[in-house]
């Protein structure tokens, strides 16, 4: 009797479910859209994989795919198979996410090739979550309608449009709260999906594609999710998705099944036909089986839930405690046997009449991305989301002002009153040193601006928000500014006046924009390092290598210039101190100690180290910079 509740919840789903109304009305300039028929005609895919270790490395093709057919049509199409079968790679080729190289065959759009911007007019609904945690489900739906539809629409409509689009998802609730991050609680696992469909559906997609919707969900609120997705279904769109192992209420709501093992399509069809067709092949499901579980086991070769085939033979002659390469040969025997069937054949002949005519090949435009709004729009608002995640969640911009004020007043204290003479002079030298030491190391919080939000940075990116160039801008913007540049004041304001240099004006500004100039570029260095990587703690620790290095070596030229400016700007600090020799007394000046250093102490001699820093901070981040351009936005 468990089983057959679904059958209730699904006949009431065309009314209300889970409070979303079906019902769908649109604005006349948003009016939802028909879905479309996606076709896939003889897909192959190989990746080159390496083995071995370090210079004993060999290089393999290694076949991801292999003569993949078949039809996705209005409705709800999902692609099943165990771990490792291929259905998450054939979802991301079938989106267009997929690096084209090793990828043959063709996909075609209601019988035309895929166009070149094909990723951009598309919803995709990536595995782990890509919202931003800290902005309300109301606010990272108007992000994307901000950046998605174009500023034909009216600010009006695309208010209009969230508003809808929140009714219909059921988010009327939790609107204004925030979606949650790591460190603050926020909406449900099953709302922050909604929230993530919902981001995608702002352009009303004709195809919706979904990688593994239901995961990290609980038995009821995936099947929450997936009714919400066979509503939308039933308004005419087509919906795509791969997922592992669903439940029978899950289950019977598919309309189209695409069964995958080792790469090869073992069954593609009417998913209700599925039981039926394992029947003609000699698999029949015992009564009370889940129908997704009978087709995992038949695949993987565990057959205790396996009845007998036709012949009243048992299918688990072949022992489980064969090598892997069971598996294999027994997936290639099931995909032989659905290649004879009449379901392959009818499919076949379908693709064949769609693409019969004279068709451009669809492979090689995957990596045309197209903007619906122009650089200072997306740098403006993708600039607002910065700053607003900043503000929603600032433990991490405290703590370094509250670390940067303490460390000020412990090195205040130990140079205390810094005298005028032979050790005044050497308490100078050690107070600048730890000046910039402390600049540098306060920097290395910096490589988590792109790491962190990488998987974001990739999704938005390939679906259209927004340039790298505004991205890149809006971030340094939130990170320099507030992050880099408050420190660097207080750290001075502290310093200065415990330290007792010379109390002009002139002296205590040169001194801060110094601190600034050594703080902008040691941030730079740790963007040019940082950008790219996918682990903060390997960054981290290329970036600690890099700044003891530094250190210890004064062969890296960013490692003298910040500490010849500290003390060429303090040099008049140093005034007169008694230079004991064994045979004479003389008087040696600050200047005389500088020039003995090999350093400039003329106003050039300053500025000069300046211009050195900000061109270093211009090529740090120019390298930060090409980094993510050119950083793999492929999965």
């Amino acid at each position: 009797m468990a089983e057959d509740q679904p059958h209730l919840c699904i006949q009431m789903s065309d009314s209300s479910t889970n409070g979303i109304p079906s019902s769908r009305q649109s604005s006349p300039d948003l009016a939802g859209r028909a879905g479309s028929v996606l076709t896939f005609h003889n897909i192959c895919y190989r990746v080159k994989t390496k083995t071995g270790f370090l210079c004993f490395k060999k290089t393999a093709n290694k076949e991801v795919l292999r003569n993949v057919n078949g039809i996705m049509k209005p409705g709800l199409n999902a692609i099943l198979g165990p771990t490792g079968s291929g259905k998450s790679s054939l979802l991301d080729i079938l989106a267009a996410r997929k690096d084209p190289h090793g990828l043959s065959g063709d996909i075609l759009i209601n019988g035309a090739p895929q166009p070149a911007n094909f990723k951009c007019t598309t919803g995709y609904v990536v595995q782990d979550d890509v919202v931003m945690g800290t902005l309300t489900v109301r606010e990272n739906l108007k992000f994307s309608a901000a950046l998605r539809l174009p500023k034909s629409v009216k600010e009006q409509e695309k208010n209009e449009r969230v508003n809808q689009i929140i009714k219909e998802l059921g988010l009327s609730k939790v609107a204004d709260s925030k979606v949650g991050t790591q460190f603050t609680r926020g909406v449900s696992g099953g709302e922050r999906k909604r929230t993530n469909i919902g981001m995608e559906l702002i352009t009303d997609p004709a195809i919706l594609f979904l990688d593994e919707p239901t995961t990290g969900l609980d038995a009821s609120t995936a099947n929450a999710v997936l009714l919400l997705l066979k509503r939308m279904a039933k308004q005419g769109k087509t919906i795509i998705f791969s997922i592992h192992q669903p439940r029978y209420s899950i289950f019977r709501l598919f309309d189209n099944l695409t069964l995958l093992a080792a790469g090869r399509v073992l069954y593609h069809g009417p998913a209700q036909h599925a039981i039926e067709y394992f029947q003609a092949i000699g698999y029949q499901c015992e009564p009370y089986n889940n129908p997704a579980d009978f087709f995992l086991d038949v695949i993987n070769g565990d057959s205790t839930a396996v009845a007998m085939n036709k012949a009243g033979e048992s299918n688990t002659a072949e022992s489980t405690e064969e090598c892997s390469e069971y598996d294999k040969t027994l997936a290639e025997r099931l995909a032989e046997k659905y290649s004879n069937s009449a379901y392959y054949q009818e499919t076949k002949a379908q693709l064949e009449s769609i693409s019969s005519g004279d068709k451009k090949k669809s492979r090689g435009v995957f990596q045309q991305i197209t903007y619906a709004n122009s650089f200072l729009h997306q740098l403006k608002w993708v600039s607002k989301r910065t700053f607003k995640n900043l503000i929603g969640n600032p433990q991490a911009s405290i703590a370094q002002v509250c670390v940067t004020a303490f460390l000020g007043l412990i090195v205040g204290a130990i140079f205390f009153g810094l005298k005028e003479d032979a050790s005044g002079l050497q308490n100078r030298v050690g107070a600048m040193f730890f000046l910039t030491t402390n600049q540098c190391f306060s920097s290395i919080s910096a490589i988590e601006l792109f790491v962190v939000e990488k998987k974001i940075f990739i999704h938005e990116y390939i679906s259209g928000y927004y340039r790298t160039s505004a991205y890149f801008i809006a971030k340094l913007m939130a990170d320099l500014i507030p992050i880099r540049t408050l420190p660097s004041i207080i750290f001075t304001c502290i310093v200065y006046f415990m330290l007792g240099l010379k109390p002009t004006v002139e002296a205590f500004f040169t001194m801060m924009f110094t601190l600034m100039m050594v703080s902008y570029t040691a941030t730079s260095m740790a963007l040019a390092i940082a950008a790219g990587q996918s682990v903060v703690a390997v960054a981290n620790l290329l970036m600690t290598i890099a700044f003891v290095f530094m250190i210890v070596s004064s062969t890296v030229p960013f490692s003298r210039l910040d500490h010849e400016i500290l003390l060429t700007q303090s040099s008049a600090e140093f005034c007169k101190f008694i230079n004991v020799c064994v045979f004479i007394c003389r008087v040696c000046t600050g200047e005389d100690y500088l020039k003995n250093q090999g350093i400039d102490a003329s106003p050039w001699g300053l500025w000069q180290n300046h211009v050195a820093l900000a061109c270093m901070s211009v090529i740090f981040l120019t390298i930060a910079y090409l980094k993510l351009h050119l950083m793999k936005k492929f999965s």
